[in-house]
């Protein structure tokens, strides 16, 4: 079983900031691409930020220069610096991850999976 387990959320007034962090736990080759989503109080999930397993960030427009994404692959975490908080970045945050497994034989497959969410409020 694969879990991913973020931790972080909370409440913070506008200009603040926090820090976001999912460890992952299971019996995984390795994992590939990592990331945080967002939902905003009656709106679709929508990406915030991915990393590579080689560290290599992108951001969606709205956050950049504001968060950054940072990943220990010692620990299997990845983090979410949160850094000049507005009221639009209200929303639960999700946790993403796409693990690689064995197959038969030499065979890997892929599986992507999500953390249950983590609640983050900016106050204005």
């Amino acid at each position: 079983q694969v879990q991913l387990l973020e931790s972080g959320g909370g409440l913070v007034h506008a200009g603040g900031s926090l820090r976001l962090s999912c460890a992952a736990s299971g019996s995984f080759l390795s994992i590939n691409t990592m990331g945080w989503y967002r939902q905003p109080p009656g709106k679709q999930r929508e990406l915030v930020a991915t990393i590579t397993s080689g560290g290599y960030p992108v951001y969606t427009d709205s956050v950049l220069g504001r968060f950054t994404i940072t990943r220990d692959n010692t620990r299997n975490t990845v983090y979410l610096q949160m850094d000049s908080l507005k009221p639009e970045d209200t929303a639960v945050y999700y946790c993403n991850g796409h693990m690689t497994f064995h197959g038969k034989g030499w065979d890997r497959y892929e599986r992507e999976y999500w953390g249950q969410g983590t609640q983050v409020t900016v106050a204005s």
